[in-house]
C-alpha cells in the first residue's frame, strides 16, 4: 500500500442557503408509523476493492475513495453530529481509518463498512466529551463553493428541519445513531445491528425509545409555541 500522506481532507463545501430555500424535511412524527419516516437512500454500490471472484483488486487511491464516497459519509456525519465542524472531523477521520485498513477489508457491503466506521467514531467522540455542543450553522459563515458535486444540494441533503435536528440532538448518542441510521439513512434493523455491534432486540429497543423521545420533544416544543402565540 502506498504511504499515507494526508494533511487535510477537503469535504463537501457548505454554502449559505439560497433565499426561500428550506431544509430537508421529514414527515411529522405524529403522522407516521414504524414503517414510515424513511428517507430512501441511493442504491448501495460497491467500491472496487475486490474483483468479481472475491480476490483483491487494485487498491483505490485516496482521491478515488474520497471522490466516490465523501458525500455519503459527510451527510451521515452531519446528521449524527448536528454541526459542520464535527461532521468535517468525522469525515476526515473516517477516510483515514478506511485508507489505512483497506488491505484488511473483507468482501461485503463497502458502504456498510463506511456507516460502521463513521457511526462508531461519532459515538467515541461523544464519549470523550462531557457534553457535545450542537450549534446551528451561522448564516454568515464564509464558505467556499465546490464545482462538483453541487454544494448547495449537499447542504440541503445534509440539513434537517431545525425542530427535528434539535430533537435528534436531545437524544442519547446511542438512540440518535439508531434513529438516524434507520429513519434517515434507510438501513434495515439487521444492518444497524451490524453497524453498531449490538443485537437485533437492542436495535429495536433503541429505535422505539428514540422515536418515542422524539415525539415527546416535538410535542413539547409545539405546545410551547402555541402557548407563546
Amino acid at each position: 500500500m502506498e504511504d499515507l500522506k494526508i494533511t487535510t481532507l477537503v469535504v463537501p463545501a457548505i454554502p449559505v442557503a439560497s433565499p426561500g430555500a428550506s431544509p430537508v424535511s421529514m414527515p411529522h412524527l405524529e403522522q407516521y408509523t414504524d414503517g414510515d419516516w424513511v428517507e430512501t437512500s441511493d442504491e448501495l454500490v460497491g467500491t472496487a476493492v475486490f474483483d468479481a471472484t472475491g480476490d483483491k483488486a487494485t487498491m483505490p487511491s485516496w482521491d478515488e475513495l474520497v471522490r466516490q464516497h465523501a458525500d455519503r459519509v459527510y451527510r451521515l456525519a452531519y446528521r449524527l453530529a448536528g454541526n459542520q465542524q464535527d461532521a468535517e472531523d468525522l469525515t476526515q477521520e473516517t477516510f483515514i481509518r478506511v485508507f489505512r485498513s483497506l488491505q484488511n477489508y473483507q468482501p461485503g457491503t463497502f458502504e456498510g463498512w463506511l456507516h460502521r466506521i463513521t457511526t462508531n467514531l461519532f459515538l467515541d467522540m461523544v464519549r470523550r466529551r462531557t457534553r457535545i455542543r450542537m450549534e446551528a450553522l451561522p448564516e454568515d459563515y464564509d464558505r467556499v463553493p465546490a464545482e462538483d458535486p453541487n454544494p448547495e444540494q449537499i447542504y440541503h441533503d445534509s440539513r434537517l428541519g431545525p425542530d427535528l435536528q434539535a430533537a435528534l440532538d436531545s437524544l442519547p448518542p446511542e438512540f440518535r445513531a439508531a434513529v438516524v441510521l434507520c429513519d434517515i439513512e434507510g438501513l434495515s434493523y439487521e444492518e444497524i445491528g451490524a453497524t453498531l455491534g449490538v443485537k437485533l432486540g437492542t436495535v429495536r429497543s433503541r429505535i422505539h425509545r428514540g422515536r418515542q423521545a422524539l415525539r415527546e420533544h416535538l410535542a413539547k416544543h409545539s405546545d410551547e409555541l402555541s402557548a407563546s402565540a
